[in-house]
Formats: C-alpha cells, structure tokens, sequence
C-alpha cells in the first residue's frame, strides 16, 4: 500500500481503478443505459475538476495568502518559486476542465440555452438557478485565466516586471482571488440548489 500512496501517480490511477471497479458494480446490478451514463460522467468530472479547482482558491485564500507575511523571508522563494506556480498550474487547468464539463453536461442534459438565459426563456426556475451558477462560475473562471494568471506570472516573475508592476500584480491577483472566493459560494448554491430544491 505504501508503494501506491508515495507516488501520487499511483495514488491518482488506484483512485480511477476503484471508480472503474464502482461502475462495474453499476453495470452488473442496474445494466448500462448510455443515456443516463453520458450526463453522470461529464457530472463526475465536473465535480472532479470543481473539488481541484475551488479547493485550490480556498488554499490561496484561506491558507497561503493570510499567512505569507508570517513566513521568513529567507523561505518565500519557495512557495514563488515552487509551491505557487505548481498550484497556479492546477488551479487554472481545474477551472477549465470545470467549465468544459459543465457546459457539455449543460448541453447533454438539454438546459445550456435555457440556463444561459437564466430560465427567462421557458420560464423554469431549475434553469434559473442552474444558469446563476453557470455565470459565476464563467465569470470566475475569466478571472482565473484573464486577471488572476496574467498579474500572478508578474507577481511571481515568471515574465519580466518591475518591483512596483510585480507589487500591483500581486495586489490585482490576490483581489480577483477574493472575488473568487466570494462568488464561490452563492455559485455553489446555485449549483446545488438547481440539482436539489427544484
């Protein structure tokens, strides 16, 4: 067991083999039915890729941000240097697989237009809500790839910047972030509340 849980490769494959094992299950009790399977897995990988994406926000938010100024200074090269790239890179590839999985499962359900224009159109208060997720999660994942990454590659020195440019970066970020953080939360209910309260 130890051999699969010091290597995350092999942590990561073992987790999808004990999926593949749960559908078998699926399929030997309940026999497959593609129309039903298609709309669960992209939801499965929603899921999957929203857990990467939001708990890395609340790691920059509730963990790395508010206790960065507690770290020596002699030690901050390696969350800049190391730890934030390496979360950067999850953290946006997280929100992209997250809206591409979302928009295919909006798609495959037969609600992407109606939830796009937030239920004015049939009228349906699922795809009301189900569509105020859709935009704060669009609008989140904007500000991942278009403020949040382009400031932190400054931030962090990974293109060239001044000391005042990587200061205003990091400041830019770290807000953006923040809108994040906040608009994840009415964006989770909304999510939820439309699989749930409608």
């Amino acid at each position: 067991m130890a051999a699969i849980l010091t290597d995350l490769t092999r942590t990561v494959v073992a987790g999808v083999i004990l999926a593949v094992v749960l559908f078998i299950i699926y399929f030997v009790t309940q026999g497959y039915d593609a129309a039903q399977f298609g709309p669960f897995f992209f939801r499965w990988l929603h899921v999957l890729s929203g857990v990467m994406w939001i708990g890395l926000l609340w790691y920059f938010n509730f963990v790395q941000i508010p206790n960065m100024g507690k770290i020596p200074d002699e030690q901050k090269p390696a969350i800049g240097k190391v730890i934030a790239p390496a979360a950067l890179f999850w953290f946006r590839w997280g929100a992209m697989a997250t809206i591409v999985t979302g928009l295919i499962l909006a798609a495959l359900n037969g609600y992407i237009v109606d939830a796009i224009l937030l239920g004015l159109s049939d009228g349906v208060p699922k795809h009301t809500a189900i569509g105020i997720g859709m935009w704060l999660g669009a609008i989140m994942w904007f500000n991942v790839w278009f403020v949040i990454w382009p400031n932190q590659k400054k931030a962090l020195g990974m293109v060239d910047a001044s000391a005042e440019e990587k200061a205003k970066a990091a400041r830019t970020a770290m807000l953006f972030s923040r809108t994040n953080t906040l608009l994840s939360i009415p964006m989770l209910f909304a999510m939820v509340s439309a699989q749930n309260l409608y």
